[in-house]
């Protein structure tokens, strides 16, 4: 109530330090109080007819009571006001002493009190310019008294008690209320204190994670562009590789269809009587050739996958073999971690559901998503090998089936696993267990957000640390 009062006679800009703050607002809060017991010893002095303490103290009152309102107008400071505010009140204190008996009067211990108000309410320098004025006005009162100058006594002596008892329980109140007030005010101030500390620390904070937000994102940005020119690498290599195998593959076609065509004609002017030799030697050239047309259709497939991963997706579903999918990604990603590590091999067991019907996704997008956790399994199983060495066989198995109407796709691995207190967090951006520089961790965050937001599918981990790791992907048929 009191700190809701007092800012109304804040001025709306002020500004200034955590402890100009409080002694502004001591001054107005002292001089407001103050106000109130001038008007009680109004109304006394009223009822004593005590007229010079009825005028005096009514000039005081309207005083103290303006000079709040002079610092929220900016007319005078807050030190201003403070200063109008003692010499105030000590005028009106020296002047109710030289009327109600001088050197013995009841109200000088008033006096004697304003070094103490100055102190509270200013500081040090008030306090020694009102201790000098306190002094001088002792010796004044002193001075009149020793030249015994007769001054009237304007309170009835069946009052002066009454007068006494008022002057110094109202000292007392008066001295327990600044006491009050410069608490409640440090009090505030060191609430308000702690409240900016407090946001302060919660700024810092937030500053700090936007700084490693944007130090993620500077990474993130880095590793898309070295994504983006390794694409576009990829995609150059991928169509000059295309060319010369067209050529392979349409040769040994040609070739093959040639050597039937001589064995035929070889029987046909022979009679029937074809040399075995010369017969078998073109049956190993045909057999030959047609391993050719295999294996060069495989690498053909191989670098049709590769221009399909560097392509940019366009969104679009269309319904695709999953299986023949995964089986693609599933031989890149290996044959991708073999030619950087010629030492590592490992078993690959598919196990597919040949009677999956076919599965409309974009598959540039389940691509990205099936290399990245091919990849995981495969670099699970490389870091557990070089951990326990020859006794380990790394094996990634792949199997496919229909459950509840979705098409489910497992990948297991047995290699290092996922330690459980972090289970929970694999989804989240930036978060990853790989070395720094081995990982993004964006890889399973962004294939999560591509299962379950761009295919309404759903994404589940089974796991136990240096045991297994099992990937589990589920899609709907059509989305």
């Amino acid at each position: 109530m009191l700190h809701n009062v007092t800012n109304y006679f804040f001025p709306p800009d002020f500004t200034g330090s955590n402890d100009e703050y409080r002694q502004a607002r001591i001054i107005v809060n002292t001089s407001l109080l103050t106000s109130l017991f001038s008007l009680n010893y109004v109304l006394i002095s009223w009822s004593m007819n005590y007229w010079p303490g009825v005028y005096s103290m009514l000039i005081d009152f309207v005083i103290v009571l303006v000079l709040p309102l002079f610092f929220k107008w900016k007319l005078l400071s807050y030190r201003m006001v403070g200063y109008a505010f003692i010499a105030s009140s000590f005028s009106a204190v020296f002047f109710n002493c030289l009327a109600t008996g001088a050197y013995y009067s009841p109200i000088m211990a008033w006096l004697v009190a304003y070094p103490i108000v100055g102190t509270f309410l200013l500081g040090r320098r008030g306090g020694i310019i009102f201790t000098v004025a306190s002094l001088a006005g002792l010796m004044v009162l002193w001075w009149l008294e020793s030249r015994q100058v007769v001054l009237t006594n304007f309170i009835v002596p069946d009052y002066q008690l009454l007068f006494s008892l008022n002057v110094t329980v109202g000292l007392m109140l008066i001295q327990l209320m600044i006491a009050l007030v410069f608490y409640s005010i440090n009090q505030h101030s060191l609430r308000l204190v702690a409240e900016k500390n407090q946001l302060l620390s919660e700024r810092t904070g937030e500053l700090q994670q936007s700084l490693d937000n944007l130090q993620k994102t500077q990474t993130q940005l880095i590793q898309a562009e070295k994504m983006a020119s390794l694409g576009e690498l990829t995609a150059g290599i991928a169509h000059e590789i295309q060319n010369p195998l067209n050529f392979v593959n349409n040769f040994s076609e040609v070739s093959v269809e040639l050597i039937d065509e001589l064995k035929e004609d070889l029987e046909q002017k022979l009679n029937g009587t074809t040399d075995n030799y010369l017969i078998e030697v073109l049956s190993d050239l045909t057999l030959n050739l047609q391993k050719i047309t295999y294996h060069g259709k495989r690498a053909d497939s191989i670098v049709k996958a590769m221009l399909e991963h560097s392509r940019l997706s366009t969104g679009e579903k269309q319904p695709i073999d999953l299986n023949a999918l995964a089986d693609e990604y599933f031989r890149l990603a290996y044959h991708g971690l073999r030619a950087k590590d010629k030492s590592f091999n490992a078993e690959l067991i598919t196990d597919f559901d040949e009677k999956l019907d076919k599965v409309e996704v974009v598959p540039q997008d389940i691509g990205r998503v099936l290399l990245n956790l091919f990849n995981n399994a495969f670099y699970a199983t490389q870091q557990k090998r070089s951990q326990q060495g020859i006794g380990y066989q790394p094996l990634v198995r792949v199997s496919t089936c229909l459950k509840n109407g979705k098409v489910e796709l497992r990948i297991k691995d047995n290699g290092t696993g996922i330690p459980t207190e972090i289970v929970n967090k694999i989804y989240q951006p930036f978060f990853t267990t790989k070395p720094t520089g081995e990982g993004t961790g964006l890889g399973l965050s962004l294939s999560y957000d591509i299962v379950t937001k761009g295919h309404n599918g759903e994404m589940a981990v089974q796991t136990e640390a240096n045991q297994f790791t099992e990937m589990i992907v589920r899609l709907p048929i059509k989305n």
